[in-house]
């Protein structure tokens, strides 16, 4: 019994030892968090830092909205200043070409000068030679870079045929270039005057080329005749000999039956068929006028020829030929006149009084090759051996019915039809 109750008073001691280590361990404790937290756990600073972080949070997500702008406008200027990079890559590149062509230029000049300059001392008799061919202009790219490109990609050996067309003409002109296709003729364009012209030729596969605005001839392009139009050529052309490219002018009522460029002889400024008929024509002739009332001198010899057409011509890249256009532009620019006419005068009028002539060369086209219709309507048809003889090309520059003719044209000699030209009059009706 003793020992029972020794034991309940152990335990009993034990309980309140444990409770007061309890009590201790806690005092301690609270000593210790006392002296690191002065201020307690959830602090005023502490709060205040839990709000600066949360401003914090805002303000980086403002600074993450500006700086998204910052980055657009950026990459804005950086294309803006790519641009302006290749532009100016572009112009220097320019002015390299342009350098290089003066340079070239500057070599040619001289090299022409030395040549012209130097004395010759005349050889035997019967081997004189005087000067035949112009020397060709240096090209320059920079008149017209657009018509530059084209020309580079269409032309072969710097030759061309060219042809301007307004929608008056659509129907020969349908017809003109679907005969040069099939010639196998791959260098030439037309210069269209207006949109429908511009997507008749682009819907054909048809090399084109429009103009940029010009309110001095867009006008006469668009809407004038035959005779306006063609007076707008001697203008057109000027940028094409300043490239230096030769141009084989050619108005749309002409039928191409071989590549003409094999039939050319290049060593004058200008070479044209003619509207001739016959050699004394086409060729020249000495002509004796007769006046009875001046005797012994009642005969007196003239030069005659019959005129160059001004519808189908070879123009070779030199001062006289861009001269020669310039000279005819003023012209009709200035008078009321036809172009043929004009063409020709600048041509073949000498030097005179109050007159400086042109100083071009010219060559004559065999006019058997480079037919105009009154040679084939009114004597190669009725000929068996004429009618043998294939040309180059035919134009139908005497008759106003050109379209039925043209066709009849193309039936005689691409199609066999050895009547096909029987119902047609020699002249009009």
């Amino acid at each position: 019994m003793a020992l029972g109750r020794r034991v309940k008073n152990l335990q009993s001691s034990l309980r309140g030892s444990q409770i007061i280590a309890a009590i201790g361990i806690g005092v301690a404790v609270g000593c210790v968090f006392a002296f690191l937290f002065p201020h307690g756990f959830f602090s005023t600073n502490q709060l205040t830092k839990v709000r600066h972080v949360s401003d914090s949070n805002s303000e980086v997500d403002a600074a993450s909205c500006e700086s998204t702008e910052k980055i657009d406008l950026l990459k804005s200027d950086i294309r803006r200043l790519s641009d302006k990079n290749a532009e100016l890559k572009r112009q220097v590149k320019e002015l390299n070409e342009k350098m290089r062509f003066a340079e070239q230029g500057n070599r040619l000049a001289h090299d022409q000068v030395k040549v012209l300059n130097e004395p010759h001392k005349a050889g035997p008799f019967g081997t004189v030679k005087s000067l035949r061919t112009n020397p060709t202009v240096v090209p320059d790219e920079t008149v017209n870079p657009r018509l530059a490109k084209i020309l580079a990609k269409v032309a072969v050996r710097k030759e061309i045929i060219v042809a301007l067309a307004n929608s008056n003409v659509k129907e020969m002109l349908e017809l003109w270039f679907t005969y040069i296709k099939k010639a196998k003729i791959p260098n030439y364009l037309v210069v269209a005057l207006d949109d429908e012209i511009l997507e008749l030729c682009k819907a054909n596969d048809v090399p084109v080329y429009k103009r940029d605005r010009d309110e001095s001839v867009d006008a006469i392009g668009k809407g004038g005749g035959n005779h306006a139009v063609s007076g707008l050529k001697f203008h057109i052309l000027r940028e094409f000999l300043q490239l230096g490219y030769g141009v084989l002018l050619s108005d749309v009522d002409i039928v191409f039956l071989q590549n003409p460029f094999d039939h050319l002889h290049r060593d004058s400024d200008v070479e044209s068929m003619s509207d001739g008929h016959n050699n004394m024509t086409a060729y020249g002739y000495n002509d004796v006028s007769d006046e009875p009332a001046m005797g012994w001198a009642r005969y007196a010899h003239t030069m005659r020829i019959w005129v160059f057409n001004s519808g189908f011509f070879y123009i070779r890249p030199t001062v006289p030929s861009i001269e020669l256009l310039d000279r005819v532009t003023g012209r009709l620019a200035r008078e009321d006149a036809w172009d043929q006419a004009v063409f020709n005068e600048e041509l073949f009028f000498p030097s005179h009084p109050g007159y400086i002539g042109l100083h071009a060369s010219k060559r004559t086209m065999d006019f058997y090759l480079f037919m105009n219709s009154k040679v084939l309507f009114k004597t190669v048809r009725k000929d068996a051996t004429l009618k043998k003889i294939k040309p180059v090309i035919v134009h139908v520059n005497y008759h106003p019915d050109k379209y039925p003719r043209m066709k009849a044209i193309v039936d005689f000699y691409l199609n066999g039809k050895q009547d096909a030209l029987d119902p047609f009059p020699d002249g009009s009706q």
